[in-house]
C-alpha cells in the first residue's frame, strides 16, 4: 500500500520523501491506537499532526524515531525502514533528527550557550572556536542576540526558551526535526514567536518538520500539510486549506469547535 501524501506540493518543496509511514499498526494490551497509518512527508516540508487528545499523535511520532516498535507496517526515514534495524542502526537514524520538546527542556544550570552547545560537545570532536561558531550561527537563525548566550533559561521568556531549544535541536544539522505540542499553554504573541521559528528552520536550514499539534491557529500558519489523526488512523491529508473542505465527521467537529472559541 502506497503511503499518503499531500496531493499538491509546496512551492519549494522536494517531491522526494524523507519520512515513509506504511499500514502502521499499534496496540497497547486491548487499546488499539493505531490501526493502519499511511503518510509521506517530503523533504524540506513541514507537516503538521493533527488531532484531538488520546488520537495517537504521540505514538506515531515515537515510531518515526524508532522509539517504539509497531505490531505490523513499515516506518521509512531518508529511504531506510527503521523497523528492522537494531541498536546502531536505530543510532545512526536517530542522528537525523532533532527534537523540540514541549517545555524546551533545558538544562537550567548551564547558559544559553552551554545548552547550544552541549550537542557539539557530546557528538562532535570540534575545536572551541568551530564550537563557537556554530552554535552562534544556529542562534543568530533564531534571532536571538549575542548577549542572551550568558544567560540562564530562568531569564528566559517562554518565546526565548523555545528558540533556545530549537537551536540546540538543530546545533547538529539534522534533516528532521520534531516538535512535540510546541505551542500548548502558550499566549498568542510567544505562539506566533514559534510559528516563526518553525518556518525560520525550514526556511533556514531546509530540514523536514513535524509538528505534533492540536493547535489549528499554529497548523494553519507552518503547515505545507495537515495530517489529522482519529481513532488511529489518518482521516484527512493535504495542504492546509484543504482541511477546511473535509466531510470527515471528525474533522468537522473539530474544526467547528475550534472556530467556535475563536
Amino acid at each position: 500500500m502506497a503511503a499518503q501524501g499531500p496531493s499538491d506540493s509546496a512551492a519549494g518543496v522536494s517531491t522526494k520523501p524523507m519520512i515513509e509511514i506504511v499500514d502502521l499498526h499499534k496496540t497497547f494490551g486491548e487499546n488499539k491506537v493505531l490501526t493502519g497509518i499511511n503518510l509521506t512527508v517530503p523533504a524540506g516540508s513541514t507537516c503538521v499532526i493533527l488531532g484531538g487528545s488520546g488520537s495517537g499523535k504521540t505514538v506515531l511520532m515515537k515510531h518515526m524515531i524508532g522509539l517504539l516498535r509497531p505490531d505490523s507496517g513499515q516506518v521509512i526515514i531518508d529511504g531506510e525502514d527503521i523497523i528492522p534495524l537494531g541498536v546502531e542502526g536505530l543510532q545512526r537514524v536517530r542522528n537525523k533528527f532533532g527534537m523540540v520538546f514541549q517545555a524546551a527542556a533545558l538544562f537550567d544550570s548551564m547558559t544559553v550557550f552551554e545548552n547550544v552547545a552541549f550537542p557539539l560537545r557530546e557528538h562532535t570532536q570540534l575545536s572551541e572556536d568551530e564550537l563557537h561558531e556554530k552554535v552562534r550561527a544556529k542562534l543568530d537563525l533564531m534571532g536571538l542576540k549575542r548577549e542572551v548566550e550568558s544567560k540562564f533559561p530562568s531569564d528566559l521568556s517562554g518565546g526565548m526558551r523555545k528558540r533556545v531549544g530549537l537551536a540546540r535541536a538543530v546545533v547538529l544539522d539534522p534533516k528532521i526535526v520534531l516538535y512535540d505540542e510546541p505551542t500548548t499553554g502558550l499566549d498568542p504573541i510567544t505562539t506566533d514567536y514559534v510559528d516563526e521559528m518553525i518556518l525560520a528552520a525550514q526556511k533556514g536550514l531546509g530540514v523536514t518538520s513535524v509538528v505534533i499539534s492540536h493547535d489549528i491557529s499554529s497548523a494553519f500558519n507552518v503547515a505545507d500539510q495537515i495530517a489529522f489523526l482519529s481513532k488511529g488512523v489518518i482521516v484527512a491529508n493535504g495542504p492546509p486549506e484543504q482541511l477546511r473542505e473535509s466531510e470527515h465527521p471528525a474533522v468537522k467537529v473539530f474544526l467547528e469547535t475550534w472556530f467556535g472559541k475563536n
